[in-house]
């Protein structure tokens, strides 16, 4: 199946036969209500196609009860592979001195209509499995650690979840970085 030209009935198929694959993730949630959110929210829904799209493998990790949303993240057992090579955000891009990457993680995120995880959210789906255990994913940066020309990624090593540092204007062909969509 070409991603590129998948329906959002194709792209709802898709995520109903995930959701069923992967009950372990989301106990106590039932399709039907994910189902008629989607429906619901169709840029949520194009959104969510655009994680599918670039390798993410999108499921529903969880339900926060205070603000009635279902968490939809990034679920592909590395960092999404259409979205690596990616300094952080635009001003690192923008202000990298020799070979800048044509796109970054936080403007690529803002382009699929995604957030970049945070690090509670990176490590609640590290409860769910193993994940990024050659690659690593840009997390969302607090803004101190930003103005001072850093950002934040993770991976999983020797069975432990890491937080690292980097500059904001690095970027490598493993990391990328893992999306959520508040549904």
């Amino acid at each position: 199946m070409d991603k590129d030209s998948m329906t959002d009935d194709i792209v709802l198929e898709v995520l109903e036969t995930r959701f069923a694959t992967h009950l372990e993730r989301h106990p106590h949630i039932a399709w039907t209500d994910v189902r008629q959110r989607l429906l619901a929210q169709p840029a949520k829904l194009r959104a969510i196609r655009e994680m599918e799209r670039s390798g993410g493998d999108p499921d529903v990790i969880g339900y926060d009860k205070t603000s009635d949303t279902y968490l939809y993240v990034d679920c592909s057992e590395e960092s999404p592979s259409g979205r690596r090579n990616l300094c952080y955000d635009r001003l690192a891009r923008e202000t990298r001195k020799k070979f800048p990457p044509t796109q970054s993680a936080s403007e690529m995120a803002g382009g699929m209509g995604v957030d970049i995880l945070t690090q509670d959210e990176y490590r609640m789906l590290q409860q769910l499995g193993s994940f990024d255990l050659k690659t690593s994913s840009w997390i969302h940066t607090p803004q101190p650690i930003r103005d001072l020309g850093g950002a934040l990624f993770c991976d999983r090593r020797y069975d432990t979840v890491f937080v690292y540092h980097n500059g904001a204007d690095s970027y490598y062909g493993s990391r990328g970085f893992r999306a959520v969509v508040r549904l």
